[in-house]
């Protein structure tokens, strides 16, 4: 059982990338879009699929899927970009994630969430915070402040900050 400190449930956004069912936890959460119109920034990594406008930012969008090693996400009704807050060297990112669909808002139990499994996940465990147990299914529990390495956050971050010329366009 996983140890998280503080008494009582914790609430989980869960949502759907391929066949699995994942959480993030509802503080890193700031709000549910549906797909928008991506714009693509050259040479990014093939996870980053580039950035949307939300509300006069830009916000960078990477693909979920892509970053574990699932294929793409295909936009359908249900697609949805999960816009959270990562933490890196103590800053705040905004960070929009692709979701092939939100499932719902959960309370878990610490009682309720295993450790992540050593063996038998496509995942790197170090994203897993753990396993969850709702009725007869698991759901995957992320750590949406370490799916990324510092290097590539760093990336999404000078999307967010670069005031000058942008060294991705042609000459």
């Amino acid at each position: 059982m996983i140890d998280t400190g503080v008494a009582g449930s914790t609430q989980y956004l869960t949502y759907k990338l391929a066949d699995e069912v994942f959480a993030l936890d509802i503080g890193k959460v700031r709000e549910v879009l549906d797909f928008a119109e991506i714009t693509r920034v050259p040479r990014m990594p093939e996870f980053m699929r580039g950035v949307i406008n939300l509300r006069g930012s830009v916000v960078p969008v990477v693909d979920l899927r892509v970053r574990f090693g699932m294929p793409l996400t295909e936009k359908t009704v249900d697609t949805c970009v999960i816009i959270t807050e990562v933490t890196l060297d103590g800053a705040i990112t905004v960070l929009g994630a692709l979701a092939d669909s939100v499932q719902e808002v959960l309370d878990l139990d610490p009682d309720h969430i295993e450790p992540p499994p050593r063996i038998g996940t496509r995942l790197n465990t170090e994203f897993i915070t753990g396993m969850g147990k709702h009725g007869e299914r698991f759901i995957i529990i992320l750590d949406i402040d370490k799916i990324f390495s510092g290097d590539e956050l760093a990336l999404v971050q000078n999307i967010r900050t670069d005031k000058e010329p942008s060294p991705f366009v042609a000459a």
